[in-house]
C-alpha cells in the first residue's frame, strides 16, 4: 500500500510535493484536505519576505541568499516563492524568475516555485500563505518570498514574514517613493542592491534619514536650551530591533555574508524579544480573518438571487441607493 501524501509530503518527496502545491495554487477541495492535515506539523521554518521596486536585483540576491544557506556546514533546506507579476488580460505570469534562478538547479536542498498574483492586492496571491506551510511542514527551514515591487500594497508581505528585506539600488530616484508607501515602516533589513553603481552614498544617505521617519525611536527637542528626549512608538522598556542599512552586490555575491549574518540576528532578537510569537500570531489572525471574510461572502452571496441582487446594483447606478443603504437592505431582508 502506497503512501498518502501527507505522508508523502512529510517524508520529503518532491513529485508529490510539486502536485500538492498546483492543488494549493488552484484552491482544489483536495488541496485544502491535505493542508488541514498538514497543519500541525507547520511553524517552524523562518519565513523571509525580500520585496522592492522592480530592477532593484531581488531575483540574484535572493539567489545568493539561497547558495549561501547551502553552503553552510549545516545547509539549510530552502524554499523559494517567487511570486510574479501577472496579465490582467490572462492572469498568466512571466515567470522569469527560474530562468535567472538557473545557479539553483540540481540541488535536492532547494525548492522553487513561481506563482501569478493574478491582480491580488500587494501581488502576493490569496495562495501564496498555503504554499508556505505546505514547505513548512515539508522540512524546509527557510522560505524566502520574493513579491512583485509594486509599491503601497507591498506591505501586505509584513504579514507573512518574519524577517522583512527592502531591496533598494542607486540611481533608481524611488526613496522618497518608497517611504510614501509605507515600505520603509516594515523593513527589518535594508538592503542597497547593485551598491557598485553611482550614488550609493546618496541613497543610503536618503535611507537612513528616512529610517528615523519610519522607525521612530526617540525624538529630541530644546526647550530653553536644554536638550529634552520624547520617546517614540516603542514602550521605553522594549527590546527595539533598528533596521540596519547593508550594502550588496549580489552578482558576484558582496556584502551577502554580512545580509545573511543580519538576518540570522534578527531571528534570534524575535525569539529573545517575544516577537517571533506576536508575529506568528498576528500572520495566523490575518490568514483566518481573510479566508472568514472570504467564506461568508460567498455564503451569503449564494443565499441571494442574481435577480435580487442585480436589482440592488441597478439602484446604485440609479442613484437611488447607497452602497451602505445596499449593503443594509440585503443583510436586513436578504431574499
Amino acid at each position: 500500500m502506497g503512501k498518502s501524501i501527507p505522508e508523502s509530503i512529510l517524508s520529503g518527496e518532491r513529485v508529490a510535493l510539486a502536485r500538492l502545491l498546483t492543488q494549493v495554487e488552484n484552491s482544489s477541495p483536495e488541496g485544502r484536505l491535505t493542508l488541514d492535515e498538514l497543519f500541525p506539523y507547520t511553524g517552524k521554518a523562518h519565513l523571509i519576505g525580500v520585496t522592492g521596486a522592480p530592477g532593484t536585483g531581488k531575483s540574484s540576491l535572493v539567489n545568493q541568499m539561497a547558495l549561501q544557506y547551502r553552503a553552510w556546514a549545516n545547509p539549510k533546506q530552502v524554499a523559494i516563492v517567487a511570486v510574479d507579476p501577472s496579465s490582467p488580460f490572462t492572469g498568466g505570469a512571466v515567470l522569469g524568475d527560474r530562468v535567472r534562478m538557473r545557479d539553483l538547479a540540481g540541488d535536492p536542498g532547494i525548492f522553487i516555485r513561481s506563482m501569478a498574483s493574478r491582480g491580488s492586492l500587494g501581488g502576493l496571491a490569496q495562495s501564496t500563505a498555503a504554499m508556505v506551510q505546505v514547505f513548512d511542514a515539508a522540512g524546509f527551514e527557510v522560505i524566502l518570498i520574493e513579491t512583485v515591487g509594486a509599491g503601497q500594497t507591498e506591505v501586505d508581505i509584513a504579514r507573512l514574514a518574519h524577517t522583512t528585506l527592502v531591496v533598494e539600488a542607486p540611481g533608481l530616484g524611488d526613496e522618497i517613493q518608497a517611504i510614501k508607501a509605507g515600505i520603509l515602516e516594515i523593513a527589518d533589513i535594508l538592503v542597497i542592491n547593485k551598491a557598485d553603481l553611482p550614488g550609493v552614498e546618496n541613497t543610503e544617505r536618503a535611507l537612513k534619514g528616512m529610517l528615523g521617519l519610519a522607525h521612530p525611536v526617540e525624538k529630541v527637542f530644546h526647550h530653553h536650551g536644554q536638550a529634552m528626549v520624547m520617546p517614540g512608538r516603542e514602550p521605553a522598556n522594549a527590546s527595539l530591533w533598528v533596521p540596519p542599512i547593508l550594502r550588496t552586490i549580489a552578482t558576484d555575491g558582496t556584502g551577502v555574508g554580512e545580509l545573511m549574518a543580519a538576518i540570522e540576528q534578527h531571528a534570534q532578537h524575535l525569539r529573545q524579544s517575544g516577537d517571533w510569537g506576536r508575529r506568528e500570531r498576528a500572520r495566523l489572525a490575518a490568514e483566518f480573518e481573510g479566508l472568514l471574510t472570504e467564506t461568508l461572502v460567498v455564503q451569503f452571496r449564494a443565499g441571494i438571487p442574481d435577480v435580487r441582487y442585480d436589482e440592488v446594483v441597478d439602484r446604485l447606478i440609479q442613484r437611488t441607493l447607497s452602497p451602505w443603504e445596499a449593503v443594509k437592505e440585503l443583510l436586513n431582508r436578504g431574499a
